[in-house]
């Protein structure tokens, strides 16, 4: 049998694990600590060897490359759009952009989810819109490192991140950091990233995109509590509910080319929908990572509906593992819930060749793994692990520390 090229690390004793939990709450924000009964930090890291690392990091940089040369080509193509599942606003406001230029700015910000199977490294996808796990992969696992001598933490994202932003506006520029005010989960991440900002000189406002106009390619902060002209967006609200704002000013601009960085453009949904790989043979931007990497992706109507357990129903713009349809792993009556909504709407939908996700044996029983790899302006930027029961990826996955073995102390306990 194959072996994973991770393990599992020990255990921490509640003496060590209650402090580590209260500095992740209150230094860096992690503040759904706990769903229901269940913890969401999981007691334990994940360990991988350097040339892991080195490799990961090497992947995803080639990905990012070829992701940002499909998406632009796909911007000069409009015809393309209508393959990829995408609202009709959302449609025409990026086919009219295409005449004016891509609007790509260079503070793009993606996620690959790679897996471990018998055949190699896989990814699932690349989370190139609004990708999370900022907080985990910054204070969680540099938390974790301080108790696990023999390991050391991947660089801190949200640092890179936050340089990156600095150096594109300089110090003391305002940046509007745009999410789902609704949302904790969301809130969090933003207050994060205003932390990490804010110790390199930067304003931040946290505002939702209905307190921001635009104007000739310019924001401007509308609010009761805020007023302002940002030097950067950053933007943590799902590109494919923007349209649902009242005004357009308040949207549009995101799909269009803008006079402010904006990280990470609307464009960037081109990417996120997972019916991106319907589209390559009419593009000549060469993919042969994502051609390696990634599952054989088609349309419903090229398999049996039913489909039998080598396929995975996934939808165009699903996210956290919802509504992904797995025979034998979903749990029946979701899954046939999934296959009637798919037959009802097929060009919303996907199906995907199923790859088999090594699992590890660790102080919790088996789990399996994912290792986010994040990417900053193209540049790779640090890890954001997560850990299931089964062999989906899904809310339910807890949060874990991905840590690098130093050579020096070899093998850990």
């Amino acid at each position: 049998m194959t072996a994973p090229p991770y393990s599992a690390g020990k255990t921490l004793s509640t003496k060590e694990w209650v402090p580590l939990r209260t500095r992740a709450i209150f230094d860096f924000c992690k503040w759904d600590v706990q769903c229901e009964d269940r913890s969401v930090l999981s007691p334990f890291p994940l360990l991988i060897e350097p040339a892991t690392s080195r490799l990961l990091n090497e992947t995803a940089e080639a990905l990012a490359r070829e992701a940002i040369s499909a998406e632009e080509e796909i911007l000069e193509k409009p015809d393309l759009m209508g393959r990829l599942g995408l609202a009709p606003e959302i449609q025409k406001t990026l086919q009219n952009a295409s005449k004016e230029g891509s609007g790509i700015h260079a503070l793009r910000v993606m996620r690959f989810d790679f897996h471990s199977t018998h055949d190699g490294w896989r990814i699932s996808e690349v989370n190139a819109d609004v990708p999370g796990g900022f907080i985990e992969a910054s204070g969680w696992n540099s938390l974790f490192a301080a108790e696990m001598p023999g390991a050391s933490a991947p660089p801190c994202t949200s640092d890179l991140y936050a340089r990156a932003v600095r150096d594109a506006v300089r110090e003391g520029g305002l940046v509007a950091l745009v999410h789902a005010t609704a949302y904790s989960d969301d809130r969090q991440v933003m207050q994060h990233l205003a932390h990490r900002f804010s110790a390199l000189g930067l304003r931040t406002c946290l505002v939702s995109p209905a307190h921001l106009r635009w104007m000739d390619g310019r924001a401007e902060i509308h609010a009761n509590f805020a007023s302002g002209s940002p030097k950067a967006v950053v933007r943590f609200f799902p590109a494919e509910w923007l349209p649902n704002l009242a005004r357009e000013d308040s949207w549009r601009a995101y799909f269009q080319k803008t006079r402010v960085p904006v990280s990470n453009p609307g464009s960037s949904i081109l990417l996120q929908t997972k019916r991106f790989p319907l589209v390559w043979e009419e593009l000549h931007t060469e993919l042969s990572t994502w051609r390696k990497l990634l599952p054989g992706t088609v349309e419903l109507s090229e398999i049996k509906i039913p489909p039998d357990d080598t396929w995975v129903l996934k939808p165009a713009l699903g996210r956290v593992g919802e509504r992904i349809g797995i025979r034998g792993v979903t749990p029946k009556p979701d899954l046939e819930k999934i296959i009637r909504e798919a037959q009802r709407s097929p060009q919303q939908w996907v199906a995907q060749k199923r790859f088999e996700i090594l699992p590890i044996t660790t102080p919790a029983g088996e789990k399996f793994p994912c290792i986010g790899v994040f990417t900053v302006g193209g540049r790779a930027a640090g890890f954001y692990g997560r850990i299931a029961d089964k062999p989906i990826i899904t809310q339910d996955a807890q949060d874990v520390a991905v840590l690098i073995k130093t050579a020096a102390e070899g093998k850990i306990a």
